[in-house]
């Protein structure tokens, strides 16, 4: 494995198995810990070693290493227990219960230099609706989101002194989203009519030529639904696509004996619009004396401007002892700057299928208004015996999301995760660790008094080999 071409195989792989990981909301759209050493300890790791996961954590890190070279292979099991009660009472399920995110790392040592690549899912959000409950509108119309960004990188790092460590990435970036979502008549006419709009708006051609068309039609005529629809039955990409960059630098400073430092700074991505060319925008109306009209149009959905956000983190580690292990971890995510809005935008093909709708275009937004989000990771790990070593942490940051806004398409809600985990050193070699993660029941009702209801159970193995 010493040879980069010699892992390409390997890379591709677990690259296309990464990109199929849904990745559940955590802290905001982020995981609460990268690495089940860092996870298991609240997701701290500024300013430690916590092995490969340092290209996403803190690239600095990767310089404390001691080894020549170091394999982590990582496998994640992400376990969300989502619900959905509109006004009534009425319960809705979310069907997505348990993903698996596999990730790898490989780092090897030149010198005073630290080089290698990874690929790690980054996060995301989703769930999964039962046609037949409230969330089909009684039309049996399937409602899901899945959203995931992943990222190959490439990190260098590099030991300046005996206290000091510096250290970059190159991310290759990638994004997928799914999105089947059912909007009720009421929804749909407060994004249309420039009177309403409190929890979005729409214009465009498309618009202009529904409401000539409500014209048109007997009094009384009602909106049962309108519906987007993208997504796909892949395992390895979502139906919307984007592909981008981003980097990451960082730095930690040794104090002392027992005292570490570090800092970093994670960049926005330039991901851009995510494309689903192919896909569909349908409606259903219920006109006095004729019953149900549906029109399912053809034609390429955009999801503009879709972005991860920034960084900021600064964190420490203190040993008082060969033994103990106490880190805490402060970061700060800016998500106002990339989560105002979720735009779509829908041209329709120029085809005798979509009538009088044929080439229009629809531009529609969800409002969002995230808050930035503040997040402290605590963690303290104690090594029982040469080989094996008991971890435990705390993690929590405020919620993101305005409650007038929640959609319970993305339910990025959960505050507080308790965190726990094992290490065991087989040999001078090998190494196993685990963690496991539990996110108490938050629950918020959004402007439409929907409440949701969302918990988690999360875990991660990692096997490491140093060379």
């Amino acid at each position: 494995m010493n040879s980069p071409i010699r892992c390409s195989s390997v890379c591709s792989t677990l690259v296309a198995l990464t990109f199929a990981s849904a990745l559940y909301a955590t802290n905001g759209m982020n995981m609460e810990g990268y690495g089940p050493v860092a996870t298991s300890m609240g997701g701290a790791s500024f300013a430690y070693d916590n092995g490969t996961a340092g290209v996403i954590n803190n690239p600095a890190t990767l310089a404390l290493m001691e080894e020549a070279a170091r394999l982590d292979l990582a496998l994640g099991v992400l376990g969300p227990d989502i619900t959905a009660t509109n006004p009534a009472g009425v319960s809705a399920d979310s069907s997505a219960t348990s993903f698996f995110m596999p990730a790898f790392g490989y780092t090897r040592r030149s010198g005073d230099w630290v080089y290698g690549a990874a690929v790690f899912g980054q996060g995301g959000m989703g769930c999964e609706y039962d046609p037949a409950s409230w969330r089909g509108l009684g039309f049996d119309l399937i409602n899901r989101t899945e959203v995931s960004l992943g990222r190959a990188i490439l990190p260098v790092a590099y030991r300046v002194n005996d206290r000091l460590t510096i250290g970059a990435t190159a991310d290759f970036v990638w994004a997928g989203m799914d999105l089947q979502m059912a909007m009720s008549g009421p929804q749909f006419f407060d994004l249309v009519d420039p009177t309403q709009q409190n929890f979005g708006r729409a214009s465009g051609s498309l618009v202009s030529g529904f409401q000539q068309m409500m014209m048109q039609l007997p009094m009384g005529t009602n909106v049962d639904y309108a519906y987007f629809d993208f997504s796909n039955s892949s395992d390895f990409t979502g139906e919307a696509q984007g592909y981008g960059f981003a980097g990451k630098i960082g730095l930690t400073y040794e104090v002392n004996e027992t005292f570490t430092f570090g800092l970093t700074y994670h960049a926005k991505t330039d991901l851009g619009d995510l494309d689903a060319p192919g896909n569909n925008l349908a409606f259903q109306l219920n006109i006095p004396g004729m019953g149900a009209m549906a029109q399912s149009l053809t034609g390429t959905i955009k999801v503009d401007d879709f972005e991860w956000p920034a960084m900021l983190g600064a964190g420490f580690a203190y040993r008082p002892s060969s033994d103990w292990l106490f880190v805490a971890d402060l970061r700060h995510v800016l998500w106002a700057d990339v989560m105002d809005q979720f735009a779509m935008s829908f041209t329709a093909d120029n085809v005798a299928t979509n009538g009088n709708f044929a080439g229009a275009v629809l531009d529609s937004v969800l409002y969002q208004d995230w808050d930035d989000q503040t997040i402290i990771q605590l963690g303290a790990a104690y090594r029982v015996t040469p080989q094996l070593t008991v971890r435990g942490g705390f993690n929590y940051g405020n919620d993101p999301v305005p409650d007038t806004f929640l959609n319970c398409l993305f339910p990025a809600i959960i505050k507080t995760h308790i965190t726990g985990g094992l290490g065991y050193q087989f040999d001078d070699r090998q190494s196993l660790d685990f963690s496991l993660t539990y996110a108490p029941e938050v629950k918020t009702t959004s402007g439409y008094g929907i409440t949701v209801s969302h918990s988690q159970l999360n875990a991660q193995i990692m096997y490491g080999y140093r060379f």
